[in-house]
């Protein structure tokens, strides 16, 4: 009978290791699994460059930009476009402010993270500055304005006319408090 129990305990714990390691993995495996399909439209993590000499816009096309956001559950920050959305021809350089409003009696520090719709035009789709490279740290009842410029690329396919961006706002305080990496940049003060 020891035996037997012996086994199962040994079991067990290996099943929780993996458990263990499993989820671990889960966040890269993800990343990956996007960048790979392009799934869930993740934008890229860094600011695009571009030689503004070399810009063309197309005049003949005008693509909508819808811009969402959203705060995650626990995330008591005001957040919001200046603009619900607008229009722009590939290729041309764009700049839309978002803001926030820290509503809470606490510094608090939030990560906004991207997704972009369709996500065939995530490509297409380049950040030459945005708060969501950044972490943003800011005190009790602070707001800020923060810029976001961009470039649709010219190759974008015909078919695509509207493109939404969305942004989900991440109270991240105890991550960088405990200064814990995270995927996407660091604070910004």
């Amino acid at each position: 009978m020891d035996q037997r129990n012996n086994k199962t305990v040994r079991k067990l714990v290996l099943i929780g290791i993996g458990m263990f390691g499993f989820a671990f993995a889960l966040v890269p495996l993800y990343d990956l699994l996007c960048d790979v399909t392009g799934l869930n439209g993740k934008t890229a993590d860094s600011a695009y460059t571009y030689d503004a000499a070399m810009l063309v816009p197309d005049k003949t096309r005008l693509i909508k930009v819808n811009f969402i956001t959203n705060t995650n559950a626990g995330m008591p920050w005001e957040f919001s476009a200046e603009k619900g959305g607008v229009r722009v021809h590939p290729g041309e350089l764009k700049e839309v402010n978002f803001h926030v409003k820290n509503t809470t009696d606490r510094v608090m520090v939030a990560q906004a993270v991207p997704s972009l719709s369709p996500s065939t035009a995530a490509e297409f789709f380049h950040k030459t500055e945005c708060f969501c490279f950044t972490q943003q740290l800011l005190n009790p009842g602070e707001e800020l304005d923060m810029p976001m410029r961009f470039i649709i690329g010219p190759e974008l396919p015909k078919n695509i006319y509207t493109i939404s961006l969305s942004y989900a706002l991440f109270d991240v305080t105890d991550l960088a408090a405990r200064n814990i990496p995270l995927p996407y940049g660091k604070v910004k003060t």
